[in-house]
């Protein structure tokens, strides 16, 4: 049997959360919650849920939005939960996506969402090589990367620095300045080896002024939401489900690892090369371009 995902599923789950108590609604705890979205979302750069027309079927997606993401989403839990294996097809980007992005800006934002797909789909999945059999195949496609402004990034990482410069006694969070933020949109799905299509996924996030690092380079924040893409439509195929509307679960250590930088699972995800780590984290902290910390595979190219 085929199960397609339903809105009231996201709304069940989210009926567990801290708005509700013994089963009662907690109305402060709702306030609060709407309070802290609100205040996210004043300083969030808008991003359209672009279709790029390399899904096999656009019928019965249903929008699943998170906090930050918009998403559309179609998924046959059953045959997908029943799958053991899945390649990953490198994702590539619609020739309209992001005309101001340099090929190489490009390469980068693709790899970072196939490595951080493979570290997803890890967590249930066998990831085998391109060239060998699979029950699922996944592809991505980038059909809108919109750049960050460069000179705004700059600007908000003096910003950030000044508390510290003027001999601040304990650390002062200082919000990103809300212009020259940028967006990904990406469409993706897995397909079984009859090429019929089992779950889809079009996201949209734009970067926000609190969770968002600026770095100093047109495809600093495209770069950034890579992962989160990665991380929501692995979780759809992992788990058969919505990503959205759910407590958050720990990752493996395996996923932990690879996160900073160690050997991935499986041998197939060597193919995108290993997670900048700890040297990426300090980076982004610095606000340098991710072109300078993330080696990228010698034979990564689109």
């Amino acid at each position: 049997m085929k199960l397609e995902f339903r809105p009231g599923a996201a709304a069940d789950a989210q009926s567990t959360g801290p708005a509700w108590r013994d089963g009662q609604y907690n109305r402060s705890a709702s306030l609060a919650g709407a309070a802290i979205a609100m205040v996210v979302l004043a300083g969030c750069a808008s991003a359209p849920l672009t279709r790029g027309g390399s899904l096999a079927s656009y019928d019965n997606l249903t929008q699943s939005d998170g906090l930050l993401a918009k998403s559309l989403v179609r998924v046959n839990k059953d045959d997908v939960l029943a799958a053991k294996t899945v390649r990953i097809v490198p994702t590539t980007f619609s020739q309209a996506a992001s005309p101001t992005l340099s090929q190489e800006q490009r390469n980068l934002v693709a790899n970072a969402i196939d490595r951080s797909l493979c570290m997803g789909l890890s967590e249930r999945l066998e990831v085998v090589g391109r060239d060998q059999p699979a029950d699922l195949t996944a592809h991505a496609l980038v059909t809108q990367a919109a750049p960050t402004d460069e000179v705004a990034a700059g600007a908000s990482k003096v910003v950030g620095f000044l508390p510290t410069a003027l001999g601040a006694g304990v650390p002062i969070p200082v919000p990103r300045l809300p212009v020259g933020l940028g967006s990904l949109t990406v469409e993706a799905e897995v397909r079984d080896p009859a090429s019929r299509q089992q779950a889809a996924m079009v996201w949209a996030r734009g970067a926000n002024s609190f969770t968002n690092s600026p770095r100093v380079s047109s495809a600093a924040d495209a770069y950034d939401l890579a992962s989160s893409f990665s991380d929501d439509f692995s979780k759809l195929v992992v788990t058969g489900a919505t990503p959205f509307g759910k407590a958050p679960e720990l990752p493996s250590f395996d996923k932990v690892g690879a996160s900073l930088g160690g050997k991935p699972k499986y041998a197939a995800c060597e193919a995108f090369g290993r997670n900048p780590g700890l040297v990426g984290m300090a980076a982004g902290k610095l606000g340098l371009p991710p072109e300078w910390s993330d080696k990228m595979p010698a034979a990564t190219g689109q």
